[in-house]
């Protein structure tokens, strides 16, 4: 049987002092100085009240053989789905999968706690999740269009970008330190989540899958999986910078990352489970593949030119002594093609910035949407514009400005097609806001 625990009671342990995080949000704001001694909870006013139950359902696993666990929101007044693909880096060797790389490594190895859903990342991190973009200082909640939604949240705990099915025991080179026995078996825990959740919520009129880094990459590869159990009137897939790139063969960039995955995770047995138009030589086939076989469903892509976090995962350890330049420069490459790609299907949509000072450029619908915006049309100030507010800022958007939030609600609410790839430029840096907001949510996430 399944195990359904009601954590409203362990809710109240953890609700936020909204008026005391904002004042002291405000207060940071102020003095920039006392950063290091903040709270994610001190600068965005964020998270949610939700009823959350946690489902344990035999079987399923995390990395060192303990329960997997999700939880599950049911809104007493809705029939739409969210489905949160939680995201946290990978893992394919020793160094990696015994947290000895730092930050490309996987999380949670030591697998889910019962509250877990009251962590920061899963609390804090998706504004998709909560239904709303977060407050900052002098700046209010704002609802978006996944408010009032059913909720899945998808712990990450397999290092295989919850589709690998395999065990490996991982060897130290040094010979130092013990084996790792490590359990990619995070398709097997995807199917039975959504094998219940199909069961728990039979009527879902829209569907969105979504998924941010690790967790966007099974956005892609698991919406087929998704799509074809839970059957919703309307399907849509929101995939956040965790692009899977077009890589037929060897000279495509990506290409040793995409063979390395599909040895180590073995990836045929999702391989197995896909219609014949994915071509299993090719991961990134998985974009044309959902785009064709639900042309009627929105798809979309967003991700930062700049994404200088997962371009790590998916060159540093392949291309021996590459700088930042050099990972940013096939990363930019890759998206280009990824794009070419999208464009060949029409209901597909992309939301491609430029840059954003936080976390490394990685994520666009993470902590808060602010200078998540593209821009169709940005250029730099004519010298007769220097005058236009604000007076630091040396670059104009001219037309086409999209906040994060209006791509959304345009795109799940109104079934509009969207399509913007914001040119090189340095908005974010110079906007007065971002100057004080960036430098204390990235304190935060790097835990003070």
């Amino acid at each position: 049987m399944n195990d359904r625990t009601n954590l409203e009671g362990t809710r109240g342990m953890h609700l936020r002092k909204t008026t005391r995080a904002m004042a002291s949000g405000l207060l940071v704001a102020l003095l920039p100085l006392t950063a290091a001694a903040i709270g994610i909870e001190d600068v965005v006013d964020g998270g949610n009240d939700y009823a959350w139950e946690r489902i344990e359902i035999p079987g399923t696993l995390c990395s060192n053989g303990s329960q997997y666990k999700f939880f599950v929101y049911d809104s007493p007044s809705s029939n739409n789905l969210l489905i949160m693909f939680e995201g946290g880096g990978a893992c394919w060797d020793y160094e990696t999968c015994s947290g000895q790389a730092g930050l490309l490594g996987a999380a949670n190895p030591n697998g889910i706690p019962d509250d877990y859903i009251f962590d920061f990342k899963a609390e804090y991190v998706s504004p998709l999740v909560n239904g709303a973009d977060p407050g900052i200082p002098l700046r209010p909640i704002n609802p978006i269009a996944t408010q009032g939604y059913d909720v899945a949240y998808l712990p990450y705990c397999t290092g295989d970008v919850h589709v690998g099915n395999n065990v490996v025991t991982y060897h130290d080179p040094s010979g130092q330190n013990p084996p790792i026995v490590f359990r990619h078996v995070g398709f097997h825990n995807t199917v039975e989540s959504l094998d219940y959740l199909a069961g728990r919520f039979p009527n879902v009129n829209k569907m969105l899958v979504t998924g941010f880094s690790a967790g966007g990459v099974a956005t892609a590869a698991a919406y087929y999986e998704a799509r074809r159990t839970i059957q919703p009137a309307k399907g849509y897939m929101l995939n956040d910078s965790g692009p899977i790139f077009p890589a037929p063969g060897p000279g495509y960039d990506s290409y040793p990352l995409h063979s390395l995955i599909t040895s180590q995770w073995d990836l045929q047995s999702l391989y197995d489970e896909l219609p014949a138009s994915f071509d299993p030589g090719d991961f990134g086939s998985a974009t044309d593949m959902v785009a064709s076989e639900f042309p009627n469903d929105q798809l979309a892509y967003t991700g930062y030119s700049s994404d200088y976090n997962f371009s790590r995962f998916s060159y540093e350890r392949f291309y021996p002594g590459i700088n930042q330049a050099g990972i940013l420069q096939k990363w930019r490459t890759d998206q280009a093609n990824l794009i070419d790609e999208m464009d060949d299907h029409p209901n597909f949509s992309f939301h491609v910035p430029w840059h954003r000072p936080i976390n490394d450029s990685h994520c666009s619908s993470i902590i808060t949407f602010i200078g998540s915006h593209a821009c169709k049309n940005i250029r730099k100030k004519k010298w007769y514009e220097f005058w236009e507010w604000p007076w630091t800022q040396t670059w104009k958007c001219t037309s086409g400005w999209t906040p994060f939030e209006d791509f959304l609600d345009r795109w799940l609410d109104q079934d509009l097609q969207q399509r913007i790839v914001e040119k090189q430029n340095n908005y974010n840096n110079e906007d007065p806001g971002m100057q004080i907001v960036a430098p204390l949510i990235n304190d935060a996430l790097n835990g003070g």
